[in-house]
């Protein structure tokens, strides 16, 4: 799974969101208080645990397009409304936690979600019951999925596997170690990016799961030294990372570290530049994430709705640049306007409909926000919304790509480096 923010505070992105449950209870509608006839997007991803950062995340995307949905007169008489479900990232918690959201919420109308902590447990749970997911799972699993109700935006890990080869190829890297924690969305990374790399004519010289948050990894740190890396690989959480690479700045020096697109959450960052320095960090540090750039008519939308969530959104510029809040936004979107295609709030009815207002086609009309797509199908025409995250073109397994760009963090904020094509991963991964 995932992201990359400026103006990064860890504090504030780890801030409760408000009116949000931690338990799944309460709602938030991006402005007063939801009717009972509300239709309800579940925010399906961990608020605690090590990736507690993915909810606030998901929120920065959720509310704003609630925001401009309701603001527009809902759809078909409904307003919508978001609802916060917690999965911890653990299966075990997960679980329980999808069953009680399809039993109580009763306007489910679909899910953002579920991460690569849960996804194997639960998607075949929301499968089942009929309830649209967008995951922001990473897992090759899914890349083939016939799961009718799964849709991924966001690129798959074996696709960030890929990309991180690709970029320390072209800076000439031939030998790399692969640190990436124990749990399923580090090591859902490994197995690509090691054939990637070694498909290149490199060499994985350590490749051994990490136990998060030990209070040492000194013996791991020797280890990699004796074999002798240019370059990490690396997806850890926080304290994982910021105890690891202390430990190798003290014992050697630091290496270049190329990390996924989790390294560059606002816990990340703030956590290891506090361990190694900003300087450092400016230095040897560079991660990958999908490109979305912060550009053009859907992402001014969404900018803007979300700069005027800071209610509900704590210190929301943050999220002005997170791909993956950008692509939640464009999630409820598309499910808004599936629904308008459909002529029908049901999911079973307006599933389908995810397809039809997102893939191009000749003398469809292309629309960047909910507005301009409900206007655009109350006329009669036919729609390509294209969102904030870019142009959505699913495959016939549900999942839509794209490139990735690399980025540096320098006095504070996220600075892009340069960019890996959809071509050249496409080429790569034949």
């Amino acid at each position: 799974m995932r992201l990359a923010v400026t103006a990064l505070a860890a504090a504030l992105a780890l801030l409760p969101v408000a009116a949000c449950s931690s338990t799944g209870g309460s709602s938030s509608t991006g402005g007063g208080s939801s009717p009972a006839s509300a239709l309800v997007v579940g925010e399906f991803n961990p608020f605690t645990g090590p990736d507690a950062a993915f909810g606030p995340e998901m929120v920065a995307g959720c509310i704003p397009a609630i925001r401009l949905i309701n603001a527009d007169g809902g759809v078909l008489g409904h307003q919508m409304s978001c609802v916060q479900e917690d999965t911890r990232g653990d299966p075990a918690d997960a679980v329980p936690a999808a069953q009680k959201m399809m039993a109580t919420e009763t306007s489910l109308v679909g899910v953002l979600g579920p991460s690569s902590d849960e996804a194997l447990a639960t998607a075949p749970l929301l499968n089942t019951g009929h309830v649209p997911m967008f995951g922001d799972t990473g897992q090759a699993a899914f890349d083939h999925t016939t799961d009718a109700y799964f849709w991924r935006i966001t690129p798959a890990d074996d696709v960030k596997g890929y990309a991180m080869a690709l970029w320390a190829h072209a800076a000439g890297y031939t030998r790399a170690a692969a640190v990436f924690g124990n749990d399923a969305g580090g090591q859902s990374n490994v197995p690509t990016l090691v054939r990637a790399f070694t498909r290149l004519g490199g060499t994985i010289v350590y490749n051994k799961p990490f136990a998060l948050d030990q209070s040492s990894y000194r013996s791991e740190v020797e280890s990699i030294l004796a074999a002798h890396p240019q370059v990490i690989f690396t997806e850890v959480d926080p304290q994982t990372g910021a105890t690891f690479l202390s430990e190798l700045q003290q014992l050697h020096g630091l290496l270049p570290v190329i990390g996924t697109d989790v390294s560059l959450q606002a816990p990340w960052l703030k956590a290891v530049t506090g361990s190694i320095g900003a300087g450092s960090m400016a230095k040897y540090f560079e991660g990958m994430q999908p490109y979305a750039p912060p550009s053009g008519p859907a992402w001014q939308t969404y900018n803007q709705a979300l700069l005027a969530s800071g209610s509900q959104v704590p210190k929301p510029s943050q999220w002005s640049s997170d791909p993956y809040s950008m692509t939640d936004y464009d999630a409820v979107n598309v499910m808004a306007l599936a629904m308008l295609a459909a002529h029908s709030t049901s999911p079973a009815v307006f599933d389908k409909d995810v397809m039809t207002v997102t893939e191009p086609g000749s003398g469809k009309t292309v629309v960047t926000s909910f507005a301009a797509g409900k206007a655009a199908l109350a006329a009669g025409k036919h729609i390509q919304y294209v969102g904030a995250g870019g142009p959505i073109v699913f495959n016939q397994w549900h999942n839509s790509t794209g490139a990735f760009e690399a980025a540096k963090y320098v006095n504070g904020n996220v600075v892009l480096g340069g960019s890996v094509s959809a071509a050249q991963i496409a080429a790569l991964s034949r």
